[in-house]
C-alpha cells in the first residue's frame, strides 16, 4: 500500500496478475478498480478516498488473502447474480456458526440499506455473490458452502470482521424508481 496525495495504491500478487493489462477492470473484494499496472504476477490498482470511506480497503494489511474477480466479456454465461463491483457499504459480520457442514455468516449493515435486502435475494459480500436469508432490520445470513468457503476469503473471516457490501442491482433501480415517483 502506498499514499500519494488522496490516492492509495495497492501492488496484488496474484496468479491471474500476468493475464491482466493495463485499464482492466477487477473486482478486488467486490471493488471494482482499474489495473494501472502489471509486471509477472504482481497488478497494480488506484483507490480515490471514495472508494476508501465506503470500503474496508483502507484496512487492508500485506499479506491479505483478497477475492479477486475478472470483469464479464459480453456474450459469456452469466454465472450467479448480477454485481457491478460498486460497493454499497462496508458492513461488519456479526456472527460464524456451522450448521451441516455450511458455515452461516451473519452480517450487519446500516439501516438505510435494510429496503434492498429481500429474503433469498441476491447480495454481494467482498465480491462473492450470495442468498440473503434470516433478515432483521440490519443484519442477514448467509450460507456458505465448503468450496466457497475453501476459495474465498470467507476462511479468514472472524466476528467484528469489516466486509464490503452491494446490494441487488434491480432492487436498487427499484427502490430509486419508487423514490422518484412518490417525489
Amino acid at each position: 500500500m502506498e499514499q500519494e496525495q488522496h490516492l492509495t495504491h495497492f501492488s496484488i500478487q496474484s496468479p491471474m496478475s500476468h493475464e491482466l493489462k493495463v485499464d482492466q477492470s477487477v473486482a478486488h473484494d467486490g471493488v471494482c478498480l482499474t489495473v494501472t499496472e502489471v509486471s509477472q504476477d504482481i497488478h497494480r490498482v488506484t483507490a480515490v478516498a471514495e472508494t476508501l470511506s465506503k470500503t474496508n480497503l483502507s484496512q487492508w494489511k500485506p499479506g491479505r488473502k483478497i477475492n479477486l474477480e475478472r470483469a464479464l466479456k459480453m456474450g459469456d454465461r452469466l454465472d450467479g447474480h448480477i454485481v457491478q463491483g460498486h460497493v454499497d457499504t462496508c458492513g461488519k459480520c456479526t456472527r460464524i456458526a456451522t450448521e451441516e457442514g455450511n458455515r452461516l455468516f451473519e452480517f450487519s449493515f446500516d439501516k438505510t440499506f435494510a429496503p434492498l435486502v429481500v429474503e433469498k435475494g441476491s447480495v454481494c459480500v467482498n465480491g462473492v455473490s450470495l442468498t440473503a436469508f434470516a433478515i432483521t432490520g440490519n443484519t442477514f445470513t448467509v450460507s456458505i458452502i465448503p468450496y466457497t468457503f475453501n476459495y474465498t476469503n470467507f476462511e479468514s473471516l472472524t466476528v467484528g470482521h469489516p466486509v464490503n457490501i452491494e446490494f441487488d442491482l434491480v432492487g436498487k433501480y427499484l427502490l430509486r424508481n419508487l423514490q422518484l415517483q412518490r417525489g
